[in-house]
Parts: C-alpha cells; structure tokens; sequence
C-alpha cells in the first residue's frame, strides 16, 4: 500500500466473484495493492480523457485522434512563440548588428593644413622657419 493512504480506513465494495479474481490478477500483474490500481487506472482515464464505455478500436483510431489534435495544437503554440521572438527579438537584432557592420565610406572632406608661416609674417620679412609656432627649447614651469 502507498504510504499515503497508510492511516485510511478501508471501504467495502460490492462486486462480482469473477470480476474480483481478473481484478486481482491484474493487481499482482502490475505489483500494486488492489487500492493503488484501481487508483491507477481512475487516473489514467482521467489524464487521457477517455472514457471506459468510449470505443478504442482495433488500432486504436480515437486515441491517435486525440493525441494528433493535441501535437497539432501544440505545434501550432510553438510555431506562434517562435513568431514572437522572431519579430520582437531576432530581427530588430539582426537589423541593429547590420546596421554596425555595414561599412560606409566616409565623406571625403578638404584636409585643413597648417600654415606655416602667416601672409603678415611674409610681410614683414620673417624666415619661415620664426614663423607660427615653435616648440620651447626649455621645459615649461607652469605645472
């Protein structure tokens, strides 16, 4: 017996001599108590959703039914979050990670160039190498 229906009181059930003996056949069959198989079996009925008067068939037709509805349903589930994610997540992604990668050349523009020497400079007769700005020769102190 399962342990958790250890401290439960038994209950007595009216049933035919004959149907009790394939009952408890099929109990040692499985290696359960009487109580855990027919617990068993109320369970899986209840799980599957199929009904003991309901018709099987010979190869088992409605319950293929059944189980291909609910594959059907799920895959349909699955294909919708996939979706999802690819709209919401994957493509803007991807879109951001081309948009980074793609190489664009950048505008040519007019190098400025430093002027060595002013026009007033010229004017004045200054050498070339007095005109702008020239390094110190000393380091400066104004740290």
């Amino acid at each position: 017996m399962d342990k958790r229906f250890k401290k439960e009181k038994f209950e007595t059930l009216k049933i035919k001599k004959s149907v009790a003996l394939e009952f408890r056949k099929f109990s040692k069959m499985l290696s359960k108590s009487q109580s855990m198989t027919l617990l068993l079996m109320m369970d899986f009925f209840n799980e599957n959703k199929i009904s003991p008067a309901e018709s099987i068939g010979p190869s088992m037709e409605t319950l293929e039914k059944r189980i291909s509805l609910l594959i059907k349903k799920r895959m349909n589930g699955m294909i919708a979050i996939m979706k999802d994610i690819e709209k919401t997540q994957t493509k803007p992604t991807v879109a951001m990670l081309q948009s980074l990668f793609e190489q664009v050349e950048p505008s040519k523009k007019k190098l400025i160039l430093e002027k060595k020497y002013t026009d007033r400079d010229k004017e004045k007769g200054l050498p070339i190498s007095k005109a702008g700005f020239q390094e110190s020769k000393y380091p400066s102190t104004d740290d």
